[in-house]
């Protein structure tokens, strides 16, 4: 049911036991998910366990603003893609690159995540703009994240890997790098003077600071 388990972030606290994983797509409902695994309470020392704690849903769409590859099941998948957890394991980022939206949990308590933040730019079917040209359709979506030490700048990325993004972004992939600003009790903005288009026929995929 859940397949392609993507990317592993480990608690940056040695003193924690747990991390987070994200899962692309469950076969079942085309949802995303994210997984926190743990020790065991038993004694201190129990086993490794692992439990979901975040579902997020396809979104219903018409054939005719889909992929082929999508228009029998008439929705758009998140497509989870990347998640970063911020350096005092505070806050849990999560890209969901079909539908075009960018997610900040706070995961003080792992097993109790609250969405504190959400951004939407590109997408499969939304294509929403970046505020810097607001007239403008952006195909791809969040994918790569970064995330600076003081956990205050957000850059991402929307490249995923050429041919997975012919597949679902058919009309071709313009590459673009943007940033948002985070505040510091959470919430996300994009910053609209910083939006960065790659020449045609190139994409940005991961970032580094």
């Amino acid at each position: 049911q859940y397949q392609m388990p993507f990317e592993l972030r480990p608690a940056h606290d040695p003193r924690k036991a747990y991390g987070f994983v994200s899962c692309v797509i469950s076969l079942a409902d085309l949802t995303a998910s994210v997984w926190v695994w743990h020790r065991g309470k038993k004694n201190g020392n129990g086993d490794w366990a692992i439990t979901k704690i975040i579902d997020i849903p396809a979104e219903p769409a018409g054939e005719e603003s889909l992929p082929p590859m999508l228009k029998a099941f008439k929705a758009v998948p998140p497509l989870v893609s990347d998640i970063v957890l911020s350096l005092d394991d505070r806050f849990l980022y999560v890209s969901c690159w079909g539908t075009g939206e960018l997610r900040q949990y706070d995961v003080s308590d792992p097993f109790r995540p609250r969405l504190t933040g959400s951004i939407r730019l590109g997408g499969i079917v939304k294509r929403t703009p970046h505020p810097a040209e607001p007239g403008r359709p952006l195909n791809g979506g969040p994918q790569m994240v970064e995330l600076s030490r003081d956990g205050r700048r957000l850059y991402f990325t929307n490249g995923l890997y050429s041919p997975v993004d012919d597949q679902f972004y058919p009309d071709g992939l313009q590459g673009w790098m943007v940033k948002a600003d985070v505040g510091p009790e959470g919430g996300m903005a994009l910053d609209p003077r910083f939006f960065l288009r790659c020449d045609p026929g190139m994409s940005a995929h991961q970032v580094r600071l």
